[in-house]
């Protein structure tokens, strides 16, 4: 009998120096793209990483415009990230937009993140750097709208994945905060679903509609739904232009919404009258007093 022999496993697939050159931005730190592991410790790309960081810049190419819309003060613009996990955005952000390098744009950029760990790991990579505007804060997303180490005014509120409420954590941060855009990746999303599942028996002798949460994947997925929903309008209730977008390319993650909201003051009464109704309709008008309430 023949033995077979296996077949050599091939190495990860490199790109050349000149295709390395031509995808990374003028100026930017290789060290740091070294340290998310976007590229390998010889300073290459692989398949992988490559991926990486495509997304990276596509998500980078909305908040850019963003930042370029703020005036450019004295003061500098400010930037909290939530549920920042290891900062892979707020490093990429302030590496190609306020690092003394690239631009003249003066900043600061907080990453909150409950984990002390991954804390300590960016405030030691953000020193090895020389990054002197970024700050990372052992908080959850509620916590820090109480911190005295965030000023009073955010300009832009990052939430990429904050998983459960703590998206509308954020929103209401950012309300507090008077934040001038925010920007939102919603991601798992249980409060409105337990609502709606409590209420189920009831809902369906008042309307054939209930029939959409009855079974439980359908209460999951529907609840997610109206979430989003219920987020979008009451943004646009508390004074936002909103647009709702999707980060195509984002292959990691089903959860790919990208919810975009720019203040201008405008608080639209058919929002919050929207937001009034679907709460009703669906059994949810308690949260109108906890939410979604309106100021």
């Amino acid at each position: 009998m023949k033995s077979v022999q296996a077949k050599p496993t091939k190495p990860p697939q490199t790109a050349k120096p000149d295709l390395v050159a031509a995808e990374i931005r003028p100026g930017q730190s290789i060290e740091l793209l070294k340290e998310l592991h976007i590229l390998t410790r010889e300073g290459k790309l692989n398949q992988d990483s490559r991926r990486k960081l495509k997304q990276v810049y596509h998500l980078y190419g909305f908040i850019e415009k963003l930042l370029l819309e703020l005036p450019n003060s004295d003061k500098g613009l400010t930037l909290a990230d939530h549920g920042a996990g290891k900062s892979y955005l707020g490093f990429i952000i302030y590496d190609l937009f306020l690092n003394a390098a690239n631009t003249k744009r003066l900043g600061h950029i907080y990453g909150i993140e409950t984990r002390a760990e991954l804390v300590q790991k960016s405030r030691e990579l953000a020193t090895r750097l020389g990054f002197k505007g970024m700050s990372f804060l052992n908080l959850s997303v509620a916590e820090s709208a109480q911190s005295a180490d965030l000023p009073p005014q955010i300009d832009i509120v990052t939430a990429l994945h904050a998983c459960d409420t703590a998206t509308d954590d954020a929103i209401a941060f950012g309300l507090q905060k008077r934040a001038k855009y925010m920007v939102l990746v919603p991601c798992c999303q249980a409060e409105v679903a337990a609502h709606l599942r409590n209420n189920r028996g009831l809902a369906v002798a008042k309307t054939p509609l209930a029939e959409l949460w009855r079974h439980p994947l359908h209460t999951r997925e529907l609840g997610s739904q109206i979430t989003n929903v219920l987020r979008c309008l009451f943004l646009e209730a508390s004074g936002y232009q909103v647009t709702v977008t999707e980060l195509v390319g984002w292959e990691h993650s089903m959860k790919n919404e990208l919810i975009l909201a720019k203040y201008t003051g405008a608080k639209k009464t058919s929002a919050a009258n929207h937001l009034t109704e679907v709460l009703m309709q669906f059994g949810l008008e308690e949260l109108l007093q906890t939410r979604f309430k309106l100021i």
